[in-house]
C-alpha cells in the first residue's frame, strides 16, 4: 500500500480533506472524485457499520486516501477498522503520551505493534503487510485540556502522524462551552500551541474547517484561510452534510430568483 497522504505530509505539503457521516458508498464516491486528497469517515458520531464504511472505501477513488475515526482508543476497535482497508485511523481523546503509545501499537503488526494479522487485504495487495506498518497513519485526536497540557508528551510519540484537534470538545473540556467562542484568545492560544508543538517534534498538526457552525469568512479565526496560514497542514474544509445542504441551498436561491424576475416581468 502507498499512503498518499502520509508522503504529502513528509513532504511539508498541505493535505486537503472532508468529514463523511453520511453512511453510504456513493458518498465517498462522489467526494473522492472533487480533488480531496483523503476523506475523513467518521465511526464515532456517524451511524457507520463495519460492513457500510468497508463498501465506503472501496468506492473511492484511487487517488483519494480513506481514513477512519474510530469510536475509542481501543486495539480490537482499531485492528476491524484497519482490517476493512483504511489507511490510518484517528483515535478520539489521546490525552496522555501513554494512551499515544497504545494507539500506535494497535495500528502495527508485531514487533513495533500488537495488531493481529488478517490475510484478506494482502489478497487484493501481495505487499500489505511488508508496507502497513510503514504507511498507515495514526492520528491523535487532541480535544481534552489534558491533552493539550501533555501534547509534547503526546506529539513526541514515535508513529504518531498528526496531532488533530477536536474543536467542539476542546472547547467544552477548557470551560469555554458552545458554540464556539473564536475570538476567545484564550481558547486560539491552544491552537498556537499544539501547531508549535508538532513542529518541534516534526509531526503535522490538523483540524476540521467548514463544518456546520465554523466561521466561514476570509481568514476569521476558524476559516480555512486562518488554518492554513496557522501552519495546520492536515485540514478537512467541510463535511458532506454541508455540501449537500449548502449545494441544495443555491440551487433554490438561483430558482426563486428567476422566477421572481419572471412573474415581475408578466405583470
Amino acid at each position: 500500500m502507498k499512503n498518499l497522504v502520509k508522503q504529502k505530509l513528509s513532504e511539508n505539503k498541505t493535505a486537503i480533506g472532508a468529514v463523511v457521516m453520511l453512511p453510504h458508498p456513493d458518498v465517498t464516491r462522489c467526494l473522492s472524485q472533487a480533488g480531496f486528497d483523503w476523506l475523513f469517515i467518521d465511526a464515532e458520531h456517524g451511524p457507520m457499520s463495519l460492513e457500510t464504511m468497508q463498501q465506503m472505501i472501496n468506492a473511492m477513488a484511487s487517488d483519494c486516501t480513506p481514513i477512519i475515526r474510530v469510536e475509542w482508543n481501543n486495539a480490537a476497535i482499531i485492528k476491524r477498522t484497519l482490517d476493512l482497508g483504511a489507511h490510518g485511523v484517528i483515535v478520539p481523546m489521546v490525552n496522555t503520551g501513554e494512551e499515544a503509545e497504545m494507539a500506535v501499537r494497535a495500528c502495527k503488526y508485531p514487533p513495533q505493534g500488537i495488531r493481529g494479522f488478517g490475510p484478506r487485504l494482502t489478497l487484493s495487495d501481495p505487499k500489505y503487510y511488508a508496507t502497513a506498518n510503514r504507511e498507515i497513519m495514526t492520528i491523535a485526536l487532541i480535544e481534552s485540556a489534558t491533552a493539550v497540557k501533555n501534547i509534547d508528551d503526546i506529539l513526541s510519540v514515535e508513529g504518531i502522524d498528526v496531532g488533530f484537534i477536536g474543536v467542539a470538545d476542546l472547547s467544552l473540556s477548557l470551560g469555554f462551552g458552545l458554540p464556539i467562542k473564536w475570538q476567545e484568545s484564550k481558547y486560539l492560544e491552544v491552537f498556537d500551541r499544539v501547531v508549535k508543538a508538532a513542529k518541534r517534534h516534526g509531526k503535522a498538526a490538523g483540524i476540521p474547517t467548514g463544518i456546520a457552525g465554523m466561521p466561514s469568512g476570509s481568514n476569521s479565526a476558524g476559516s480555512v484561510e486562518w488554518a492554513i496560514e496557522k501552519g495546520f497542514r492536515m485540514i478537512s474544509v467541510g463535511d458532506a452534510d454541508s455540501f449537500i445542504i449548502e449545494g441544495a441551498r443555491q440551487a433554490v436561491k438561483r430558482a426563486r430568483k428567476t422566477i421572481r424576475q419572471v412573474e415581475r416581468e408578466m405583470e
